[in-house]
């Protein structure tokens, strides 16, 4: 399944989302710290959306109360519960 999750209060806009049973097969970020959103494409790549989320759902970005990674988190949460 591939999706596009709108991102909130965050640099990066939006991030675009492939699943290929409940494995992460492509993540890309637009908008954001080009380098940074491009590394944690790359790492969540193979990996199950469970892990990814438990890993990335309360990192923070400064003073903000989120994240690139927690929204990323967030996207795949909603993949899970069927909001996408």
């Amino acid at each position: 399944m591939k999706f596009t999750y709108k991102t909130s209060g965050v640099c990066s806009r939006s991030i675009d989302i492939e699943i290929e049973n409940d494995i992460v097969k492509n993540v890309t970020f637009s908008g954001g710290c080009n380098g940074n959103t491009k590394g944690i494409g790359a790492l969540v790549n193979g990996m199950k959306t469970d892990d990814v989320i438990s890993r990335l759902e309360n990192i923070k970005c400064g003073f903000k109360d989120t994240s690139c990674p927690a929204q990323l988190a967030n996207a795949l949460k909603a993949y899970k519960n069927g909001q996408v």
